[in-house]
Parts: structure tokens; C-alpha cells; sequence
């Protein structure tokens, strides 16, 4: 099943006739630099015909010591650095030796991959970068495109091919569909599926692309099904997520975060402070991710591009990294971060949100049922932290000692429990426990100035700057500015 979105209209080429439309426009002349998996990339240019108008050089530095030669000393081979040094090398010899006699009339470009297929004994890590940095129009200013593949297949041979129908996706879309960001990102699985390859990282950048938020093109990723999640950190920059949690431990809090609140804050805190005790945690080692699923993100059946970006922006003030997953069932979600960390794992939810983890309704989809889900949820050294519940009625906390699970679940529960799989916080601020999200977001929208002291006071002043979680409608309804905090409790 190729990737893609309902009624998309785009012309559908082979791969054969990408690779020739490129070699036929004679405003396009650059460099091929692959590195691993053979020259997969620039073998369809050759192959087509007509290469001669649009190769200026076609490199393969495969023996370590001539790379470092070539692009200098890199930490790994296979990494954004290298494909980053490779990119910026290439791109700039094209342009000191060719700009001079025919700058006026050509657009450059390089093409660049580094690569770690399927090694002999089928041990390794099989992904790769792949960029082009590239003119849009002669003398044009640089912009410049990544992506990271995971490669599915079981053979060499598959995912060289594979490699290559990708590559020639990406050059493509940079010179003819570089205006529209969204179906570029539709493109790049053109002739392939998703069984075959995932695309876990995209980054648009230079003159091209100014107006692209890479956020935006994260959410994109996951929407489109290229790749289960997607990932960037507080200053909005794109991360690939095996450099981010490779051998480390992980600590993951879900929510909608519409907006962050006190509660969510004191929830990855109690949880980071009790993880970091444990034996065998690295504390400096812990990665934080605040994840926001694709389910929550649909929940009004349509994504609001605005809604998101208000989220990643209060996320962002609150120094957070952001996972945003298509993995609503945990046990999927776990699976996918077990596939870059052997470290522990940890899980911080509130209790209302443990009770839902045991409703077996869930897992009718699979044919093991709950027990199924749950073997694979807690295979590895995965532990949940739990918050605690307060009935603001009659002041009581519900704990994971006093939760009620349905009978014919109580005793799996009681057993992981005892087990130390499922544990209480018994270290939070018991002055934010009254806080929830969507009240939050309704005293926003009605203008009452309560919420400010429900969330950071960072994040107050990102909204009431930014107009965020309908402030706007609240201030244009009442005709006037909201009253801050203090006044309103002046005015009450």
C-alpha cells in the first residue's frame, strides 16, 4: 500500500520516468556522493539516458580514511553530520568550478546518501540519510532537504533498490515540487510502501522553504502513514529518534496538553525524580518526551494546524521535547521505543487514565485479548508511574492501592502491581491536584481569568501573548481585554 491521502490527484510517474524528467530539464547539473548500499541513487540517472546533461561527478568514498580525506573526521558514518559535511562539500565544489562559465543558466545541485544496508550477517542497523541541497533557479540562494529511512526489507539487494527509488523520489520533488512542501512529502514513497521503507525525519530548510515549519511537516509524516511517529525539540527543530534515544532511558508522559498545565509539569517531575532513584536508571541519561497521539490530534475528526502549533508552542516554552505517535495503544507504543533503547522505559499517567489501560474492550483486536497486550507492553523493563485522582467533591485521592479495576481484570492488575511494574507518585504538590486540561481551556475561552494560575506562569504569558486556545475569541466577545489573575480576584 503506497503512502498518501485520500483524493490526491497528483500524476503518478515511474520511477524511470522521475529519474529522466530530471536528466531531460536542462537547467538541472550537480553531484552524486553515496556512501553504502552501492550508487543506488545516481545508477537510475545513468540508466535512463541523457545523464551526461545533469551528472557533473558521481562519488562513492566508501573506505573510511578517504571519507574522513574527503569530508573531514565524523563520530558515525551513517549519520546527519556526515551526510551534513558531504551535502555542504559537494555542493560547494559545484559551485567554486562550474558557477563561473554557466552559472546564469544552471540550477546546482548535490545529491548526497550515507547508508547501512543489510550487513552479511543481517546483525545491523539497516537505515540511512539521505539530502540534496540544491538551487531552485540559477544563481539562487541554497535551500536544502533531509530525510532518515529505515529500510524493511530482508534482502540487500531489496533495500538498495528500495534506496534508490527513494533518492530519486527526493531529487525529484526538490526540482519540481518544491513549492508545495506537502505533496513533496506525499512523493517520497512514490513506487515503494511502507512495508518497505519508513521516513522517521524530514527538514526543510533555506531560501525555498522560509515559510516551512518543520512541526508542521513532522505532523505530516505520521498523517501521511510514512512513519509511526515523529519527533522535534523545544526550539522547533526536527530529531531523529534513534540519535535522540539510542541506549538511553526513556520517560514518556501522554496528554492533549490544550493547553500545559501545572498538573502535567508536577506528573513528568514526580515521575523523572522517582525514575532517576531507581537501580538501574541512568538519571543523566533520561530522555523526556511528551507525547500527543494522532487519535487525540483527530479527536474533532480534521487536524487544526493552529490547535497543534498552539500546543507545540506551550510545549516548546516548557522546554519539552515532542513525540507525536500514531501509536495509541500502548503496548505499540512501547514496541516502538524498544526498538531504539535497551534501557528502561517509563510511562507517567494519571490514574483515571490506568483504569482506561485495563478496559478489555481495547484489545478486541487482538487474539490474545488484554494478556496479549500486556505481554507485549511489559516485556522489557517498562514501569508505570501513576498520579494520583482527586474527587474535588469530597477531597479524597484515588490511588493505585484504592483504584476499582472490573473483577475479571483485578488480579492481572494486583500481580503487576506487586510485581513493581505499576507504581504510586507519592511525591507531588497536592495544591495543583484540583487541575485538569479542559477545564483550563473553557476558563480561557470564557475569559475568566482563574486559569492563569493554573498553568506555568510562562505559559499564561505565551497564550495571553499569542492569542492562543481561543483568547482571541474570549477577549472579542467580552469587547475588552480578559482581566489578568489579579485583577480578577480584585474584582471578585
Amino acid at each position: 500500500m503506497r503512502a498518501g491521502v485520500p483524493g490526491d490527484e497528483r500524476p503518478r510517474l515511474s520511477t524511470d520516468q522521475k529519474a529522466l524528467r530530471v536528466n531531460l530539464d536542462p537547467v538541472r547539473y550537480g553531484t552524486f556522493a553515496e556512501i553504502g548500499a552501492g550508487q543506488e541513487v545516481a545508477r537510475w540517472f545513468f540508466k535512463v539516458g541523457g545523464a551526461a546533461g545533469t551528472i557533473s561527478k558521481s562519488i562513492s568514498a566508501y573506505d573510511m580514511a578517504v571519507s574522513d580525506a574527503i569530508y573531514g573526521r565524523s563520530k558515525r558514518y551513517v549519520s546527519r553530520e556526515r551526510l551534513q559535511s558531504m551535502l555542504d562539500y559537494e555542493h560547494g565544489l559545484n559551485l567554486e568550478r562550474l558557477k563561473p562559465s554557466r552559472g546564469d543558466s544552471t540550477a546546482f545541485f548535490t545529491f548526497a546518501d550515507t547508508v547501512a544496508a543489510r550487513n552479511y550477517h543481517g546483525t545491523n542497523e539497516c537505515h540511512g540519510w539521505l539530502g540534496v541541497k540544491y538551487q531552485a533557479h540559477p544563481r539562487d540562494e541554497d535551500s536544502q532537504i533531509i530525510i532518515h529511512v529505515r529500510m524493511l526489507d530482508d534482502e540487500n539487494a531489496q533495500q538498495q533498490e528500495a534506496l534508490g527509488i527513494v533518492g530519486v523520489n527526493l531529487l525529484y520533488a526538490a526540482c519540481f515540487l518544491h513549492h508545495k512542501p506537502e505533496r513533496m512529502l506525499e512523493s517520497l514513497l512514490d513506487n515503494l510502501s511502507t512495508k518497505r521503507l519508513e521516513i522517521d525525519m524530514v527538514e526543510f530548510s533555506g531560501i525555498e522553504f522560509r515559510h516551512v515549519d518543520n512541526r508542521v511537516m513532522s505532523l505530516k509524516l505520521v498523517q501521511l502513514g510514512l512513519s509511526g511517529a515523529a519527533m522535534f525539540g523545544p526550539s522547533g527543530d526536527v530529531l531523529q529518534p534513534s540519535e535522540v534515544l539510542r541506549k538511553r532511558p526513556i520517560l514518556v508522559e501522554r496528554g492533549s496538553f490544550r493547553p500545559v498545565t501545572k498538573v502535567n509539569i508536577d506528573m513528568i517531575d514526580c515521575a523523572r525524580q522517582r525514575f532517576a532513584a531507581e537501580r538501574e536508571v541512568q538519571a543523566d541519561q533520561i530522555v523526556e518526551l511528551m507525547e500527543i497521539t494522532m487519535r487525540n490530534l483527530l479527536a474533532t475528526g480534521a487536524i487544526d494546524l493552529s490547535d497543534f502549533l498552539a500546543r507545540a508552542d506551550v510545549l516548546a516554552t516548557a522546554g519539552k521535547t515532542v513525540l507525536i505517535s500514531d501509536y495509541f495503544e500502548y503496548f505499540r507504543l512501547a514496541a516502538y521505543l524498544t526498538r531504539y533503547t535497551s534501557e528502561p522505559i517509563a510511562v507517567t499517567m494519571g490514574v483515571a487514565s490506568l483504569q482506561d489501560l485495563f478496559k478489555e474492550q481495547y484489545y478486541d483486536g487482538l487474539e490474545g485479548g488484554i494478556l496479549e497486550a500486556f505481554g507485549k507492553l511489559f516485556t522489557k523493563d517498562l514501569r508505570i508511574y501513576a498520579y494520583p485522582l482527586l474527587d474535588q467533591s469530597t477531597g479524597s485521592l484515588t490511588t493505585v492501592e484504592n483504584v476499582a479495576m472490573p473483577g475479571d481484570v483485578q488480579s492481572l492488575y494486583r500481580h503487576l502491581v506487586d510485581r513493581g511494574r505499576i507504581k504510586q507518585l507519592d511525591n507531588f504538590d497536592a495544591s495543583v491536584l484540583h487541575i485538569f486540561s479542559r477545564d483550563v481551556l473553557r476558563r480561557i475561552k470564557e475569559c475568566d481569568a482563574a486559569w492563569e494560575e493554573m498553568v506555568p506562569p510562562e505559559i499564561a504569558a505565551l497564550i495571553k501573548r499569542r492569542l492562543l486556545f481561543g483568547y482571541r475569541e474570549a477577549e472579542l466577545r467580552e469587547g475588552r481585554d480578559c482581566p489578568s489573575a489579579e485583577a480578577h480576584i480584585r474584582l471578585c
